[in-house]
């Protein structure tokens, strides 16, 4: 799996809300400079981010973007979903059931490919927005729960 642009920027604009989440509402210009996202494909993630609950909007003068929901409660694995679609190892399908496998070896990599995907999103919903902000802060490392 490879975290897109889209991924990044969504995850980078969302750590920025939570580390400044004073309760008012951030515009998509001021979170743009913030964290040197370009304005424009900015606004088009952060609709996605709304549709996906996980942002709130308000309009007009002082309006932008609120955090929906507490910190601890959103996960790197929903905002990267909520901007690249489903977290997979790979556009393969699902693994064949009662022996129905077409090709050699293709029922076991499938199975394999799977497993894979379920690992990549288990760990990146290991961590939440409140874990970032913590390590931003200096208050914390990042947990490893792999090894190379």
């Amino acid at each position: 799996m490879r975290v897109s642009t889209r991924g990044d920027y969504a995850s980078r604009a969302l750590l920025s809300l939570a580390l400044r989440d004073d309760g008012s509402p951030t515009s998509v210009r001021d979170l743009a400079e913030r964290t040197g996202l370009p304005q424009p494909y900015l606004e088009q993630i952060m609709l996605s981010l709304k549709g996906a609950g996980l942002v709130r909007s308000k309009r007009g003068v002082g309006g932008g973007y609120v955090l929906a929901r507490p910190t601890h409660a959103v996960t790197l694995a929903e905002i990267v979903s909520a901007a690249d679609g489903p977290i997979n190892a790979g556009d393969f399908g699902e693994p064949h059931r009662n022996g129905a496998c077409d090709h050699e070896g293709q029922c076991v990599l499938l199975e394999v490919w799977a497993d894979v995907g379920h690992h990549m999103r288990e760990h990146l919903a290991s961590y939440t927005l409140a874990d970032m902000v913590d390590q931003a802060r200096g208050r914390r490392p990042v947990a490893r729960t792999h090894t190379a």
